[in-house]
């Protein structure tokens, strides 16, 4: 789990080249650089050094570790407005991709005048985005090791929609592969519970537009128990 930075050496490095500036200290200097990448384009690596941290601008991604047999575990998604790449050591624990089209502003783990500006707020925001990563890890637990298939849908769905501040329309901007490696299980149940859902009128799938329309909150919410 990466959120434990911490107050410990708040932020490290990564790869892609920098481009425009996200935040100006009070003397007029960057302390962020926006960089975009293409859908399905990797961000980091597990085990590369530490750099950059980064705050979501536009688009998904993806954060994950790759099991010894081959299988992938997406330990979450971090969407517009959210911090990942939290560590607190100096090696990358798991690894990030950009689920589609991605604009992401990094900053330097060890900016430390970035982190403690009285203008930017960031070193708030890094705190805020370490306390809601441990809630959603505490949630994630509890959904693999309780749930049945239906209930983590359920769940997964409820998530979205909390974080996105909506009830009616989710966005669903990834596969529903990456939602089966989320939820620990198979593309197949993913596809009939959401199938399933949809028959009983708790939601409706618009597959062009990659997102449900919620139909029955409070079906979906006795769902999620």
């Amino acid at each position: 789990m990466q959120l434990a930075l911490a107050t410990a050496g708040l932020v490290p490095a990564l790869n892609a080249g920098p481009v425009p500036v996200a935040r100006l200290r009070p003397d007029g200097a960057e302390t962020g650089a926006r960089r975009r990448f293409e859908a399905e384009e990797e961000i980091y690596a597990e085990g590369d050094r530490v750099i950059h941290f980064y705050k979501v601008v536009s688009g998904a991604v993806r954060t994950y570790r790759l099991l010894s047999d081959g299988r992938r575990q997406i330990d979450g998604f971090h969407l517009p407005g959210d911090i990942f790449g939290l560590e607190a050591g100096t090696e990358r624990r798991t690894g990030a991709d950009a689920v589609i089209d991605t604009t992401l502003t990094a900053y330097r783990r060890n900016d430390r005048d970035a982190l403690t500006d009285e203008v930017g707020a960031l070193a708030q925001e890094v705190v805020a985005a370490m306390l809601r990563a441990l809630e959603r890890a505490q949630d994630h637990m509890m959904l693999l090791g309780r749930k049945s298939a239906k209930e983590r849908v359920a769940s997964f769905l409820l998530a979205l929609a909390e974080r996105a501040g909506t009830e009616g329309l989710i966005a669903l901007p990834m596969s529903r592969a990456d939602i089966a490696d989320h939820l620990g299980l198979t593309i197949e149940s993913v596809s009939r519970t959401l199938t399933q859902l949809e028959r009983d009128g708790v939601i409706a799938l618009q597959a062009q537009r990659r997102s449900v329309v919620v139909q029955d909150m409070p079906a979906l919410r006795r769902l999620d128990g």
